[in-house]
């Protein structure tokens, strides 16, 4: 069954080649695409299923046939409690963001749902990935796909979007694979991902090179997540992506960065490089922190909003991991899937108010409760868990991320308090946000209730139906999110329990007993 591994990225992948070589445009195209997302997830469920939740003990799948000894590069794959985890969170989002598309996407939909079918494929990839170099390969096949996602089926910005978020991340990843192929081809099993780790963590000879290896995962990594000051591609491609590819970037593809930092960055550092950057990394997820806040709180575009909510949230994550304790790296997983969940359902929610309004100016846009219940039910509980309520998943991550803080020895109560005040921004600009578009008197582009006394029946709009309330479809999409939401709220231990032997591993490597410490030097 460790098969289904290679079967999570082999399946959408012919997939998606089967869907570009349709013969027809139109719906052929994305139900295709939407059975093969489905399929995947069955297959993620059906490894979740095999997989040893108690013992966490890592299942792995390696094709012998596919070696190239000479580079000692193979297709090895394989998932630990933590991999598998986003790998659910990708197959779970990705047939929620297609079936999003069905009202939305009009043209060219086979080249659209084909790259999305790709897309799938290179994050299942990053995910399962046991080999450095096809790590490397699938983190960068990721761009292509949600380039063309950008560029052709964005917003009137989307060529520029798009090729903005290309040169960024590729860019930064350029020093990630100078890193990957020096361990590569210095540790004596090549590009075994373990084994190279194990090699550059207990190697004496690697000591002066764990300082520069740190630095060039950081380059690649800290873009992706994005981490502030290279965040600046991030706003604008969520504003000018279609719905669907702003869903799979906050949902999945900021997440290709906090993991790449939590397998390699982390792993590979000696205490004395980690413990050296971690006060400047630190600092700079808490500006952030603070910065995304402050700037989301004066957008008047819903859309821009949610993308610097996520700069700020995005603080958060990385901050924890940074913190080096059990606490912080367990909250930062947390909040990678807490995240993508919340912030993925926000972006489904405005692309539902954009799909009848067409537009998401929050000036023009007020008391959309009174036409639309149930979207405004979904709203409200996403932007709830957002700014991390009690009862709802985004609590419990952003209070271990910020108790890592506090409690860590390389960062401490400083960091922890300023990250503090991200919530408490967060839970205004979001609230605020809310209160406008939700409550008030009916205001949309082609209804104006605002001057009036605020009770008056708001049937028509110039004699022609307002927009309808979502229907069956979009509830449908809607309801297994606020079901993670509100499970996870409540029940975090369900990944906090599987994900604590991997962290503690993690933190283990990172603070060696004080012993170990002064033998090694």
């Amino acid at each position: 069954m460790t098969a289904a591994l290679l079967l999570l990225i082999l399946v959408p992948a012919i997939g998606a080649a089967a869907c570009a070589l349709l013969p027809k445009q139109g719906a052929a195209a994305r139900t295709w695409a939407f059975a093969v997302s489905v399929i995947d997830l069955l297959l993620g469920v059906c490894l979740s299923a095999q997989f040893d939740w108690k013992t966490g003990t890592e299942l792995t799948w390696f094709g012998s046939s596919f070696y190239i000894e000479n580079l000692q590069f193979g297709l090895k794959l394989g998932c630990d409690s933590i991999s598998l985890w986003l790998v659910l969170l990708t197959v779970l989002l990705t047939p929620l963001a297609i079936l999003a598309s069905f009202a939305s996407i009009k043209d060219r939909q086979k080249e659209y749902y084909a790259w999305m079918l790709a897309l799938l494929a290179a994050m299942n990839g990053v995910f399962v990935a046991r080999d450095l170099l096809l790590f490397y390969i699938f983190f960068e096949l990721t761009l292509i796909p949600m380039f063309f996602i950008i560029g052709i089926w964005g917003g009137p910005e989307r060529r520029y979007a798009a090729g903005k978020f290309f040169l960024f991340t590729f860019a930064g990843s350029v020093f990630t694979l100078a890193g990957i192929i020096y361990i590569g081809l210095m540790a004596p099993r090549g590009f075994d991902l373990n084994a190279a780790v194990q090699f550059v963590q207990h190697n004496p000879e690697m000591a002066r090179a764990r300082f520069w290896l740190l630095l060039a995962f950081l380059a690649g990594f800290a873009v992706k997540v994005p981490l502030f000051p290279v965040h600046t591609w991030l706003p604008l491609a969520h504003t000018e992506a279609p719905t669907a590819g702003s869903v799979i970037l906050a949902g999945v593809l900021l997440k290709l960065g906090t993991y790449g930092l939590l397998k390699l960055a982390l792993p590979i550092a000696s205490p004395d490089a980690i413990g050296l950057f971690a006060p400047y990394i630190g600092t700079l997820c808490v500006i952030g922190v603070i910065y995304g806040a402050l700037v989301a709180w004066v957008q008047q575009d819903i859309k821009k909003l949610v993308a610097y909510s996520s700069v700020s949230h995005l603080g958060f994550c990385v901050l924890g991991l940074f913190a080096l304790n059990t606490i912080g790296v367990q909250g930062s997983v947390l909040y990678m899937i807490n995240h993508g969940l919340s912030t993925g359902a926000m972006f489904l929610v405005v692309g539902m108010i954009y799909e009848r309004y067409h537009t998401r100016d929050i000036n023009r846009l007020s008391g959309l409760a009174r036409v639309m219940p149930k979207l405004a039910f979904f709203f409200i509980l996403f932007t709830l868990s957002s700014i991390g309520l009690p009862g709802t998943n985004g609590f419990v991550s952003e209070f271990l991320t910020i108790l890592g803080a506090f409690t860590s020895t390389h960062l401490g109560v400083s960091y922890g308090a300023f990250a503090a005040l991200g919530v408490i921004l967060g839970a205004i600009y979001m609230l605020h946000m809310a209160a406008r578009i939700i409550w008030g008197p009916l205001k949309t582009p082609d209804h104006d209730d605002s001057h009036g006394q605020g009770d008056a029946e708001p049937a028509t709009q110039h004699g022609s139906e307002l927009p309808t309330d979502i229907g069956a479809r979009e509830v449908g999409i809607l309801v297994p999110l606020a079901l993670c939401v509100l499970i996870l709220g409540v029940y975090p231990n369900v990944i906090l329990n599987s994900i604590q032997k991997p962290a503690q591993a993690i933190t283990q490597a990172i603070n060696p007993p004080a012993q170990a410490v002064a033998e090694a030097r």
